[in-house]
């Protein structure tokens, strides 16, 4: 793909300020510019760059002042910043642009597939399945039987679909991620476990993205639901019968445990983990590493194992830190209350 100075900056809605005939094909840092390639300056901090790249267009704001020549043709825009982040979504649209269902692949003949919808090789589509338009499924996916896909959605490499689940529309899920493996259901029976059938679903709505080697089990009975908006990190593992609001946000390496429902607009560091059978509120923000064990109402803000209010945690821990001294001063107390005369 290759693109003038003057298409750009027709797209962007710029101006072109030098060359508007200079081609570009790829997209690159400013510090790291090099001939053919398209960058941007928002930060004032990487002003000196403009005058060093070799990139061969630069898309700089209308009221940046040149200190000096530069070697670059510049488009000028409103906001650089939002129109470099404009082309590279156009750019990544253009990138999945596949279209049409490999001849290596199986699609049961009761499936049914949208327009414009791509199926790379060695996938597999069940029975009554449906693919959305423009659906990009890329290589080595399986699509169980009674699965839906809506439209828009991004499927990579080695993602597995069991039966019965559906995934909204404009849907990204990364490579590695299953949806709908059995919930972690057992019944004790006289010293060993008995499995518990799960035989409900998982519910994807739209623009939920979700990471690598991420879990979503599907519910025991009913659905396990991850709502529209949803951000969901690499390597997080989120239990049968669990419901994540709207637009909350989770970092990797979380765990969820069953059955618990988190609200909408929550942020969720890295590595937490969550018990089972709890509700936290609506706009809760849970600090990395913490441990939750209880329910969380609308609005906290959370750290620690087990979690508690951020702010009572760190007056706690200003504490801790303190306490091999403070152990310290407290025997000499107690020595000397045991032994006055040797105070």
């Amino acid at each position: 793909m290759e693109f003038s100075a003057q298409q750009i900056a027709d797209l962007l809605e710029g101006e072109v300020e030098g060359n508007p005939e200079v081609r570009v094909n790829s997209l690159s840092k400013i510090e790291e510019g090099k001939t053919g390639t398209l960058s941007f300056l928002a930060n004032p901090q990487y002003t000196p760059y403009l005058y060093e790249t070799e990139a061969s267009v630069v898309i700089v704001g209308k009221s940046f002042e040149l200190e000096k020549p530069v070697s670059s043709t510049l488009v000028r825009v409103e906001d650089a910043y939002a129109s470099f982040a404009k082309l590279l979504d156009i750019y990544n649209q253009l990138k999945h642009d596949k279209k049409g269902i490999d001849t290596q692949t199986s699609v049961s003949k009761t499936a049914e597939v949208g327009e414009n919808a791509y199926i790379g090789a060695f996938s597999y589509v069940g029975d009554h399945s449906k693919i959305g338009d423009n659906v990009k499924i890329y290589p080595g996916t399986y699509i169980g039987d009674n699965v839906e896909v809506g439209d828009d959605t991004i499927i990579y490499s080695g993602v597995r679909i069991y039966s019965d689940c559906k995934i909204g529309k404009a849907v990204t899920l990364h490579s590695g991620v299953i949806v709908g493996g059995d919930g972690f259901g057992f019944a004790p029976n006289s010293g060993s476990y008995n499995k518990v059938a799960q035989i409900g679903n998982v519910i994807i709505e739209d623009h939920v993205e979700v990471g690598a080697n991420t879990t979503i089990d599907r519910a025991t009975l009913g659905s396990t639901i991850i709502r529209k908006g949803v951000k969901l990190d690499n390597l997080i593992q989120v239990a049968h019968n669990v419901e994540i609001g709207e637009n909350t946000v989770i970092a990797a390496q979380s765990g969820i445990a069953g059955s618990t429902k988190i609200g909408k607009n929550c942020m969720i560091g890295g590595q937490v983990g969550i018990i089972g059978h709890l509700t936290i509120g609506n706009n809760v923000k849970i600090a990395a590493q913490s441990g939750l064990g209880n329910n969380i109402d609308d609005d906290q803000i959370v750290q620690g194992s087990p979690a508690f209010g951020i702010k009572e945690y760190k007056k706690s821990y200003v504490y801790f830190r303190k306490l091999a001294k403070m152990a310290e001063e407290l025997e000499h107390l107690k020595q000397q209350v045991q032994s006055p005369d040797k105070s």
